[in-house]
């Protein structure tokens, strides 16, 4: 037999009473190190790919090479958008973890 549409609703908004703690599992700061290496990593490989899009968009400028310049100006684009990102992103997942936990 089914149930009523009102009963399906009551159990879709069951509370599993599930939240995130720190500190539950062994290996939390070890896995914390390790993203924040990445993070270190993935910034110093924007500077370097910043500074080659640069490069590549002064060359195409000063030797009228009009499709150099447009793929360097887009690098720079890129890397800047990568580094906003990358230094944002523990703010950005911050936010919106806090924005999800007030969902009832």
């Amino acid at each position: 037999m089914s149930l009523p549409l009102a009963d399906r609703v009551i159990q879709l908004a069951f509370d599993p009473g599930i939240t995130p703690a720190g500190g539950g599992l062994p290996g939390l700061a070890v896995l914390k190190n390790v993203v924040n290496s990445i993070n270190m990593f993935g910034i110093i490989a924007v500077v370097g790919a910043l500074a080659v899009s640069l490069g590549v968009w002064a060359w195409g400028h000063h030797t009228g090479g009009h499709q150099a310049e447009a793929n360097g100006k887009k690098g720079a684009v890129v890397a800047a958008g990568a580094a906003l990102g990358l230094g944002a992103a523990n703010g950005i997942v911050a936010f919106f973890s806090a924005l999800g936990s007030q969902v009832r």
